[in-house]
């Protein structure tokens, strides 16, 4: 994996355990959504303080955050590591369990670049393959300790019938494995029904959560999944639901109306299908968010057969649900950070003390600005930076001489207070 290896981070203390880093460290003159421009304090994995810019002078590690704006970490609901960056290969990809896990590893940390520092994976259990695919996620998840959460949902191809008696019997497997969620395709199954009573089953008998892909374009389909989940005490998620968007109006409504009522989130995917979807398209966003459902925004395949160019960056899927969508730029940076992480049974992040350090600094002054040129990133992950990514763009000399006031590297910044 070359520029992705995993590396121990600047403490060089080995990372072999869950506990958070107890270091403390300062990130001063950062700029909050707000506007304030402020200095923050984190320990122990989470926000001890946060103040003027300038008030916070304790000894200790500092971080100038001068330019950039301070934001809660995305994290992806919505990702394929087992699948992820296969797409230039000239025949099928290797199913060895050392190359998923290769490619589960990096596509993690090329999104933990973009900023996710927690993530979802949607791996494929069952069939010749067995829990092997699950197994090399589990692996990967292992290797990454310390830089990101990555967290796998077991995804089973069929479920009911004799065909998929051995299947289910390896879903409950999955779960005791170390799979997080339980999901799969009911579309695919000859009995849609039958697979989402099953899944509800195993993930009520293991009190895990419910993450299932569906085009949405069934209203009866739907109705029915919706009645199934109401009575769920976990967590319920379906997407991408871009068919939804292919319904009459009062069709999609009337859906949106159920979900919202059986709780079900949703969580969409702004930057292409994933899974070999044949229709191209993304969940009315906001039809579903007016009916009171919770709706998360994935990126869903990583340079794989599905979208060959899938760039697995939380930040463009938020750009493409403002600028395509229609949600404020604030809304659409919610769909990928805050409902994000609820829809993966996460913590809540905000840039306030007593809230976990879970944090994203991006040049910019504003969210829009945040999600128009996000080049450079600092991502922060349980108290410490776990990963950088900086950009310099430089203009050479105009032909007419370079008239007075024109930048050779942008905007200059600005030195002043807020």
């Amino acid at each position: 994996m070359p520029d992705s290896q995993p590396r121990q981070p600047d403490d060089r203390a080995a990372d072999t355990t869950d506990a958070p880093e107890t270091s403390a460290l300062t990130l001063s003159g950062a700029r909050l959504a707000d506007g304030r421009v402020v200095d923050v304090r984190v320990c122990a994995g989470r926000i001890e303080a946060v103040g003027t810019a300038g008030s916070l002078t304790a000894p200790g590690a500092r971080l100038d955050l001068r330019g950039h704006l301070l934001l809660p970490a995305p994290a992806e609901p919505h990702a394929h590591g087992d699948t992820a960056l296969t797409a230039d290969g000239s025949g099928p990809a290797s199913q060895h369990p050392e190359d998923i896990q290769r490619r589960a590893t990096e596509a993690a940390l090329l999104q933990l670049g973009h900023g996710a520092t927690a993530l979802r994976s949607h791996v494929r259990i069952g069939d010749v393959q067995g829990l092997a695919a699950l197994e090399a996620v589990l692996q990967a998840r292992r290797s990454l300790r310390g830089l990101a959460d990555l967290t796998p949902v077991a995804v089973p191809r069929l479920l009911t019938g004799v065909a998929g008696a051995g299947n289910l019997a390896m879903l409950r497997d999955a779960v005791k494995m170390g799979a997080a969620a339980v999901g799969g395709c009911p579309d695919l199954d000859p009995d849609p029904s039958g697979y989402v009573e099953a899944v509800l089953e195993v993930a009520a008998e293991h009190g895990c959560p419910v993450d299932l892909h569906t085009d949405g374009d069934d209203p009866a389909r739907l109705a029915r999944f919706a009645s199934l989940a109401g009575g769920m005490r976990q967590e319920v998620t379906i997407g991408p639901c871009a068919g939804l968007s292919r319904l009459p109006h009062d069709a999609a409504a009337r859906i949106a109306g159920q979900l919202a009522a059986a709780g079900v989130n949703v969580a969409c995917l702004p930057q292409g299908p994933c899974c070999g979807a044949e229709h191209r398209g993304t969940a009315p966003v906001r039809l579903l968010r007016d009916a009171g459902v919770r709706v998360a925004a994935g990126s869903g395949a990583l340079r794989d057969p599905a979208n060959p160019v899938g760039r697995g960056d939380p930040l463009e899927a938020a750009f493409l649900l403002a600028s395509q969508g229609g949600l404020r730029p604030e809304d659409a940076y919610a769909a990928v950070s805050t409902e994000a992480r609820h829809v993966m049974g996460l913590p809540e992040v905000r840039v306030e003390a007593g809230f976990p350090a879970e944090l994203l600094a991006v040049r910019g002054e504003g969210i829009a600005g945040a999600l128009s040129l996000a080049y450079s990133r600092i991502v922060v992950h349980r108290g410490r930076v776990v990963a950088r990514t900086s950009a310099v763009r430089e203009y050479c000399d105009s032909e007419a001489g370079g008239g007075p006031g024109l930048p050779r590297q942008g905007r200059p910044e600005t030195t002043g207070g807020p």
